[in-house]
């Protein structure tokens, strides 16, 4: 029997996530949950003839902290799209002190009712929020490193997507697996297109359209917010990025080998390669990078593609560092203050 809760399930990634994952054989119960309207979303997503059972769960009040422990008891994974989104004008870190103090109550209940669960942290900045759920659950006692896991996985659906637009006639986005390293917000993001197989269509591009492709990928978001004119920000992108991450976790825990993803992940923490990741990248105790995933969660950071990255990629790398040092601090200043 495998659980998956939703955190978050009837705002406009939580919906379309909750949606995907009752299409999943794998999942055997699906939990939802959210302050607003999550009742009405259980009821719809029920009447799937799918054959995972769904069960919605709705605080009666803020004190109220029944709902969201029923929801978790027993979950395999939890995925948290829970916060509010971006609206025009707004940068991830003006999304900080609202979602800041969301994520924390929410990882105290993962803590408190299933501290063994795969957590997959969607809110955003999630270069702050992921700080955040880790030292909660620090705080806890319960953390275990390969179990936590930053969604930086719409960075890398984008890259795929941008590359086959520019070659139309001879690729299609599913041809290529880009790994995004770094952050998930503006240009803590770095596409590593010079590796892999879209090293040959990115050199056919000129300097111009090689930045100007770079940065459609780190500001993919801002193209979404400006679209939907005031209305919204990514969210059906969103959630199938954060699908795609927990379906590829899903297949490890079932046994299945080989599966490698990016994530946003601690790397002061023993697991496999994380040191010498942390090494490379000027110390910083958060990063993401390409992992392979086991049983228990990730099994091993892959950080031997920090050596095989262009000079432009590493001019790119500098500046992310820099500004992931100031993200990953007020996340951790926020969970210990």
């Amino acid at each position: 029997m495998v659980k998956v809760a939703v955190l978050g399930a009837a705002g406009g990634i939580g919906q379309p996530l909750s949606l995907l994952l009752k299409l999943n054989p794998q999942v055997d119960e699906l939990a939802l949950f959210d302050v607003v309207n999550v009742p009405g979303v259980g009821a719809d997503l029920s009447h799937i003839n799918s054959d995972s059972k769904t069960e919605s769960f709705l605080p009666a009040d803020r004190e109220d902290k029944t709902a969201l422990a029923k929801a978790l008891t027993g979950a395999d994974v939890v995925i948290i799209p829970a916060g509010v989104p971006r609206k025009p004008g707004m940068t991830r870190d003006d999304l900080f002190n609202i979602n800041a103090s969301i994520v924390r109550g929410l990882a105290e209940g993962i803590a408190e009712n299933c501290p063994k669960a795969f957590s997959l942290i969607i809110s955003n900045p999630v270069n702050s929020t992921v700080p955040i759920v880790v030292e909660t659950l620090k705080q806890k006692g319960v953390y275990d490193p390969k179990r936590v896991f930053g969604v930086t996985t719409l960075d890398i659906v984008r890259a795929n997507t941008f590359i086959a637009q520019l070659y139309p006639e001879e690729t299609k986005p599913t041809d290529f697996n880009v790994n995004v390293i770094g952050g998930h917000s503006g240009e803590t993001i770095v596409p590593l297109y010079s590796v892999g197989k879209t090293a040959d269509y990115y050199k056919k591009l000129s300097e111009e359209q090689q930045k100007a492709l770079i940065k459609r990928v780190q500001f993919g978001g801002d193209e979404v917010v400006q679209a939907k004119n005031g209305a919204g920000s990514a969210t059906l992108s969103m959630a199938y990025a954060g699908y795609r991450l927990a379906e590829s976790i899903l297949k490890a825990v079932k046994g299945e080998s080989g599966i490698v993803e990016c994530t946003f992940l601690n790397l002061d923490s023993g697991i496999k390669g994380a040191a010498e990741a942390k090494k490379l990248v000027n110390g910083l105790d958060y990063f993401s990078l390409p992992v392979e995933l086991s049983k228990e969660g990730i099994h091993e950071v892959k950080y031997d593609i920090l050596d095989k990255i262009s000079t432009d990629e590493k001019a790119l790398l500098k500046v992310a560092i820099e500004q992931l040092e100031k993200n990953v601090e007020k996340g951790v200043a926020f969970a210990n203050k």
